[in-house]
């Protein structure tokens, strides 16, 4: 019964996410907040290890998109969604999601960019973003810099409803 409930919230959360990550281009907090509190209430059912491994699982998801975040190249609904999808998967089911999540993710940037006619624009944007990571000032960039890395902010940055990749990994994750 609690796979169920377990399954039943990641693909409703999936499908959610979608939807307002397409048409809104944000993912709300209700939706997130309510899909971490069910994984870690069902994941309670199965005992301490399930439990743990939900909070492991969130947790890595949390720390692997937080610097993306910081660096204005992931928004902090999609972080909000890898770390509930992390909770519901838990540690064991996690890391091919995030495989998947990476590579639908890829293929969503490599289309929107090649529509936009954006693509060294958007690759110097991508390299910019990977090079701060290791930057202890990546979160003070400034618009008026004259080689300023483009984030999610500048409003020419080629940017994805993220969502989609998020959710296809963590679909993949559950019923692999």
């Amino acid at each position: 019964m609690t796979d169920w409930l377990i399954g039943g919230t990641l693909a409703a959360t999936a499908i959610a996410a979608v939807w307002f990550d397409v048409r809104e281009r944000r993912i709300p907090n209700a939706l997130t907040v309510s899909a971490f509190v069910i994984a870690l209430v069902a994941r309670s059912f199965f005992g301490l290890p399930a439990l743990g491994s939900g909070l492991a699982g969130a947790g890595l998801c949390f720390l692997l998109s937080l610097p993306f975040f910081l660096a204005r190249g992931l928004g902090g609904g999609d972080v909000k969604l890898l770390t509930a999808f992390g909770a519901l998967l838990g540690l064991e089911r996690i890391a091919p999601a995030l495989a998947v999540t990476a590579l639908v993710g890829g293929l969503l940037a490599v289309v929107e960019m090649v529509r936009r006619r954006a693509i060294a624009r958007t690759l110097w944007g991508v390299y910019a973003i990977l090079r701060s990571l290791g930057s202890r000032s990546f979160t003070r960039w400034k618009r008026e810099e004259p080689h300023a890395p483009m984030t999610l902010d500048h409003p020419d940055a080629v940017t994805v409803p993220y969502g989609i990749a998020i959710s296809a990994g963590a679909l993949y994750g559950w019923f692999l």
